[in-house]
């Protein structure tokens, strides 16, 4: 499935727009909550939450609820015929006795309208006997509050690695969450048809996960539910897990009143009911030789769960995987740890746990640089691995040299090395207004951690007219999957991508499939549809080739036509051989699957290869930042990117300038506030709207963007030569940071190391320029007792 493959003119690789971009900019492409409206007696559902971040609940009275006019019925705990839970781990139920944050839903109200369900809610009487809560992820380390297993990742020894080093630095670093903010918010619609089939629209990134709870809730068998996914507005992980307990709240209220129900959470709901970006806590220590390579990193990384394990300990496993990043690190020892607070279960978002990962090597480096006497760059540089090296888990590193091809290209086409004097000439000359310019390097595994998720199914139809459906198991949030898998089908049967239609992602047609995540959907499913048309395309080879009188495998299919190999102009239409095939009994649909191939992975000795290739990039970045108040500007972006030989390439690059943006707000924006007073509203979520939380926008985008993709990086073994684009690049966003530490630097005296905290603020980076200022200040990176240094 190599990019040799791909016939002249095909449509993989043409850079086509967004299959539903016309229907998203006129408002015609239709979203979960846009479907309620046609349905008879639908009933809407509001939660009764919890004011309080952790306690008991000793009584519920749903009457006062009930004699609101058009509340038609209030579901408790009672309600539930099935399992109690909402999630895979038994620590997730529905109907809480026990309330872990503040919003947590005990019951649910549904009524003739939305407004009435409000008024409903508010009426609900619940007694709680309030307990001891856990806000701040420092609060739960002291209180020891953990949650899931504890991972350990080793290689060699780390006491010996220390031993050799010629500096040894220690620190700690924090570093904040993110909330998913997409523009749809959570939403499920269930009715039961006549037969006892619960059918669900939600905009869900695992449909068949979301069959599963949804099942378990109601007692029923997985063939009893259906779930479709049409489209979302979004989805950047808080899709995957989440919205299983919304769904299986719509269906439940479904199956008790025989009418139809639309859950939708509005923006305040849902930022304070669903998880976030894992906050994290790094204590590290850190060994260089005299050379500035690294010769050992021991590091405890302690996330912020929330209050349940959801996605947390994957999270994790991720995160001990991409801490060294682009860095060949000979001794390594990292241990995670999940902490458990009294906060919304925090979830997969985009990168899920390799951004914090690789922050933290990247934090550490920026920090030390200045005490090695190194340019950061240079720092970067002489620790990339090598061809021939492997990850501290055993897996051998792929195509490192493409780390410093990328590396090379970017510095020139970027013109670093002059940019760099020109900042520092700038910063020479400006008192109150500083420069900085920092390059960073990517190196993100390609596949789920967990391997019995690396597979995907297809179902493709050919009709008699020689048109072409397509249903896979992946969903689309608006990455562009579905217009990839469209060009994926059109070039493997060698038809015009007009006549190949897509239909919604469902339950009842491709089963059991993996959540699209992990910046998998293109690789699994389009492994799954390439492996589908290829069967029919076997079949009509066979058939073509007795009306050529020529072997099966001379038959060429390009553009609609099907002809001789070397010889167009002996050919007939797609359709033709399709009408001839059909006369002849020929199966014209097919069910494709792929598993990703070579995977192994031991979850409790961390060892193996679980990725199928690592994605490389690097960007450069600089800003320019005001002394007095800390404000800051990007004034320029320049990103290079491997995604193989693109199979879309003006979706891809689409991503990789979204994927920096999104990776600039959560780096330099999104701060995410909890009420850690021991006051009444203890818990609470502080920047529960956009009005107080910052998100990244076209005004944050630098003046001067430049994204571009690697030349000539074919893939082989992926579908078409390509390689995954969802993740990776957000953790380009990482040199904006830097350029901002950098140029924090510059108010202090070279040489100095500069802590910043992340998000990195206004704010922050004020304190943090004051620190620079000051030298002596207590956040700065420690020489470990004895060091040489």
């Amino acid at each position: 499935m190599s990019g040799h493959e791909v016939p002249p003119g095909a449509p993989v690789g043409q850079a086509l727009a967004h299959e539903s971009a016309a229907l998203h900019v006129t408002g015609q492409a239709l979203y979960t909550d846009d479907l309620g409206v046609r349905m008879a007696g639908l009933l809407h559902a509001w939660p009764v939450g919890s004011p309080h971040a952790h306690a008991r609940v000793l009584s519920v009275d749903v009457s006062p609820a009930l004699a609101v006019t058009g509340v038609a019925r209030v579901l408790t705990r009672a309600d539930v015929p099935g399992v109690n839970d909402a999630g895979v781990k038994g620590d997730e139920p529905l109907f809480p006795e026990e309330v872990m944050f503040v919003g947590h839903a005990v019951c649910w109200v549904l009524a003739d309208s939305e407004d009435a369900a409000r008024q409903g809610a508010a009426a609900v009487q619940v007694t709680y006997e309030p307990l001891p809560s856990l806000i701040s992820l420092r609060e739960a380390m002291d209180a020891s509050s953990f949650q899931g297993a504890q991972s350990t990742l080793r290689r060699g020894d780390v006491t010996v690695g220390l031993a050799q080093a010629a500096h040894v630095f220690e620190g700690e670093f924090e570093l904040g969450g993110q909330e998913h903010f997409y523009l749809e918010t959570h939403a499920s619609l269930a009715h039961v048809d006549e037969s006892g089939q619960v059918f669900i629209q939600c905009s869900t990134q695992h449909p068949s996960e979301t069959q599963d709870i949804t099942a378990h809730v109601l007692g029923l068998d997985a063939n009893e539910v259906t779930v479709q996914c049409l489209r979302m507005g979004g989805g950047f992980g808080g899709k995957e897990m989440q919205p299983h307990g919304f769904a299986a709240i719509a269906a439940l209220g479904a199956v008790l009143t025989g009418r139809p129900v639309r859950l939708r959470l509005n923006r305040t709901l849902d930022l304070t009911m669903t998880g976030k970006r894992h906050p994290f806590h790094a204590a590290w220590k850190a060994g260089f030789d005299a050379d500035g390579r690294f010769t050992a990193l021991q590091v405890q990384l302690t996330s912020d769960g929330g209050w349940s394990l959801d996605l947390s300990e994957p999270v994790m496993a991720r995160a001990l995987c991409h801490v060294d990043n682009a860095y060949f690190i000979p001794h390594v020892e990292a241990r995670g740890r999940i902490a458990r607070t009294n906060k919304t279960s925090q979830t997969a978002f985009r990168g899920f746990g390799g951004p914090q990962g690789m922050l933290v090597v990247e934090d550490l480096l920026g920090r030390v640089a200045p005490l090695l006497g190194l340019d950061p760059h240079e720092l970067r540089q002489r620790n990339f691995y090598r061809p021939g090296e492997c990850t501290p888990y055993g897996q051998p590193v792929r195509h490192a040299e493409r780390l410093g091809t990328i590396w090379t290209e970017l510095l020139a086409s970027s013109d670093f090395h002059a940019r760099r004097d020109q900042v520092a000439a700038f910063n020479a000359a400006n008192e109150h207004v500083k420069r900085g310019l920092a390059v960073t390097p990517v190196k993100f595994g390609i596949s789920f951690n967990f391997t019995a998720y690396n597979q995907a199914g297809a179902l493709v139809h050919v009709y008699k007219d020689g048109s072409v459906l397509v249903n896979h198991g992946g969903t689309e949030m608006g990455q562009g999957l579905h217009t990839k898998m469209l060009q994926v089908a059109a070039t493997a049967l060698g038809v015009p991508l007009a006549s190949v239609r897509l239909a919604p992602t469902r339950t009842d047609k491709v089963p059991n499939t993996s959540a699209t995540a992990a910046s998998s959907g293109a690789d699994l499913n389009g492994g799954a549809v390439k492996d589908a048309c290829d069967q029919i395309r076997a079949r009509l080879s066979e058939v073509a080739a007795g009306r050529l009188a020529v072997h099966p495998d001379d038959v060429r299919f390009e553009a609609g036509r099907v002809f001789p190999l070397g010889h167009p102009e002996r050919g007939f239409t797609f359709r033709e051989l399709v009408h001839d095939a059909y006369h002849r009994r020929t199966q014209l649909w097919a069910a494709g699957f792929y598993r990703t191939p070579d995977l192994h992975w031991d979850r409790e000795a961390m060892q193996g290869e679980p990725f199928k290739y690592f994605s490389y990039g690097a960007s450069v970045t600089e800003v320019e930042l005001d002394g007095f108040t800390g404000a800051y500007r990007v004034l320029r972006a320049d990103l290079l990117h491997d995604v193989g030989d693109s199979l879309s390439p003006l979706i891809d690059l689409g991503q990789v300038e979204g994927g920096y943006l999104q990776g600039l707000g959560w780096l330099t924006l999104e701060e995410l506030r909890w009420d850690e007073s021991t006051g009444a509203g203890r818990g609470r979520l502080l920047t529960q709207a956009a009005s107080t939380y910052k998100l990244p926008s076209l005004s944050e985008l630098p003046a001067d963007f430049r994204a571009a993709l690697l030349r000539q990086a074919t893939e082989t073994g992926v579908v078409y030569g390509s390689k995954a684009v969802g993740e990776p690049p957000l953790m380009l966003a990482i040199s904006a940071r830097e350029a901002i530490r950098a140029a924090c630097a510059a108010f202090g005296p070279p040489g100095t190391p500069t802590p910043l905290a992340s998000p990195a603020t206004p704010e922050a980076a004020f304190w943090a320029l004051h620190a620079a200022r000051t030298p002596s200040h207590p956040d700065a990176p420690r020489a470990t007792e004895g060091d040489p240094t």
